[in-house]
Protein backbone atom coordinates (compact mmCIF):
# COMPACT_ATOMS: atom_id res chain seq x y z
CA UNK A 1 0.00 0.00 0.00
CA UNK A 2 1.55 3.28 -1.08
CA UNK A 3 0.98 6.46 0.86
CA UNK A 4 3.20 8.68 -1.21
CA UNK A 5 2.31 12.23 -2.08
CA UNK A 6 2.22 12.41 -5.83
CA UNK A 7 1.61 15.97 -6.86
CA UNK A 8 2.78 16.13 -10.44
CA UNK A 9 2.48 14.09 -13.56
CA UNK A 10 0.43 11.00 -14.14
CA UNK A 11 1.34 8.17 -11.84
CA UNK A 12 0.22 4.58 -12.05
CA UNK A 13 -2.64 3.94 -9.69
CA UNK A 14 -2.87 0.76 -7.66
CA UNK A 15 -6.48 -0.44 -8.19
CA UNK A 16 -6.40 -2.17 -4.80
CA UNK A 17 -5.43 0.97 -2.87
CA UNK A 18 -8.08 3.71 -3.03
CA UNK A 19 -5.67 6.28 -1.60
CA UNK A 20 -2.99 5.75 -4.22
CA UNK A 21 -2.55 8.02 -7.21
CA UNK A 22 -2.00 11.66 -8.05
CA UNK A 23 -3.25 14.25 -5.57
CA UNK A 24 -5.88 16.59 -6.97
CA UNK A 25 -6.03 19.11 -4.14
CA UNK A 26 -4.30 19.88 -0.82
CA UNK A 27 -5.43 21.61 2.37
CA UNK A 28 -2.70 22.67 4.80
CA UNK A 29 -4.00 23.12 8.33
CA UNK A 30 -0.63 24.00 9.92
CA UNK A 31 -1.23 26.85 12.32
CA UNK A 32 -5.02 26.49 12.25
CA UNK A 33 -6.93 26.71 15.49
CA UNK A 34 -9.12 23.84 16.58
CA UNK A 35 -12.10 26.18 16.25
CA UNK A 36 -11.41 26.74 12.52
CA UNK A 37 -10.61 23.16 11.53
CA UNK A 38 -14.17 21.88 11.04
CA UNK A 39 -15.34 24.77 8.87
CA UNK A 40 -12.14 24.84 6.80
CA UNK A 41 -12.18 21.10 6.19
CA UNK A 42 -15.88 21.08 5.28
CA UNK A 43 -15.44 23.96 2.83
CA UNK A 44 -12.37 22.31 1.29
CA UNK A 45 -14.16 18.98 0.79
CA UNK A 46 -17.25 20.64 -0.70
CA UNK A 47 -15.10 22.49 -3.24
CA UNK A 48 -12.84 19.51 -3.97
CA UNK A 49 -15.74 17.15 -4.63
CA UNK A 50 -17.28 19.62 -7.09
CA UNK A 51 -13.98 20.04 -8.93
CA UNK A 52 -12.63 16.48 -8.63
CA UNK A 53 -15.39 13.94 -7.89
CA UNK A 54 -13.72 10.66 -7.00
CA UNK A 55 -10.35 12.46 -6.76
CA UNK A 56 -7.63 12.18 -4.16
CA UNK A 57 -7.00 14.97 -1.66
CA UNK A 58 -4.28 15.54 0.92
CA UNK A 59 -5.13 17.15 4.26
CA UNK A 60 -1.94 18.26 6.01
CA UNK A 61 -2.32 18.45 9.77
CA UNK A 62 1.25 18.28 10.99
CA UNK A 63 2.32 15.78 13.60
CA UNK A 64 1.41 17.94 16.58
CA UNK A 65 4.95 18.43 17.80
CA UNK A 66 4.42 22.19 18.11
CA UNK A 67 1.53 21.82 20.54
CA UNK A 68 2.34 21.79 24.22
CA UNK A 69 -0.46 19.32 24.92
CA UNK A 70 0.36 17.09 21.94
CA UNK A 71 -1.53 16.68 18.66
CA UNK A 72 -4.85 18.52 18.51
CA UNK A 73 -5.58 19.14 14.82
CA UNK A 74 -4.75 15.64 13.61
CA UNK A 75 -7.21 13.76 15.87
CA UNK A 76 -9.91 16.36 15.14
CA UNK A 77 -9.50 15.85 11.39
CA UNK A 78 -9.60 12.07 11.84
CA UNK A 79 -12.86 12.33 13.83
CA UNK A 80 -14.42 14.65 11.24
CA UNK A 81 -13.45 12.45 8.28
CA UNK A 82 -14.88 9.39 10.04
CA UNK A 83 -17.96 11.20 11.36
CA UNK A 84 -19.66 14.39 10.24
CA UNK A 85 -17.80 14.65 6.92
CA UNK A 86 -17.67 10.94 6.06
CA UNK A 87 -20.31 11.28 3.34
CA UNK A 88 -17.77 13.15 1.17
CA UNK A 89 -15.01 10.51 1.34
CA UNK A 90 -14.81 6.85 0.31
CA UNK A 91 -11.49 6.02 1.97
CA UNK A 92 -9.00 7.70 4.31
CA UNK A 93 -5.40 6.79 5.17
CA UNK A 94 -2.56 8.46 7.02
CA UNK A 95 -0.07 10.00 4.62
CA UNK A 96 3.45 8.70 4.16
CA UNK A 97 5.12 10.86 6.83
CA UNK A 98 2.19 10.67 9.28
CA UNK A 99 1.64 14.42 9.06
CA UNK A 100 -1.85 14.29 7.60
CA UNK A 101 -4.35 12.22 5.68
CA UNK A 102 -5.02 11.14 2.12
CA UNK A 103 -8.71 10.85 1.28
CA UNK A 104 -10.43 9.48 -1.79
CA UNK A 105 -13.47 11.63 -2.47
CA UNK A 106 -16.92 10.24 -3.13
CA UNK A 107 -18.28 10.55 -6.64
CA UNK A 108 -20.76 13.21 -5.41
Amino acid sequence: MSRRRRESGPAPRNPFDPCDGPIDSTLDLHGATIIDVGARLKSFLETAIRRHPGGLVHVITGRGRGSAAGPVIKPAVKRLLAGDLARWVRAVERDENDGGYLARLADR
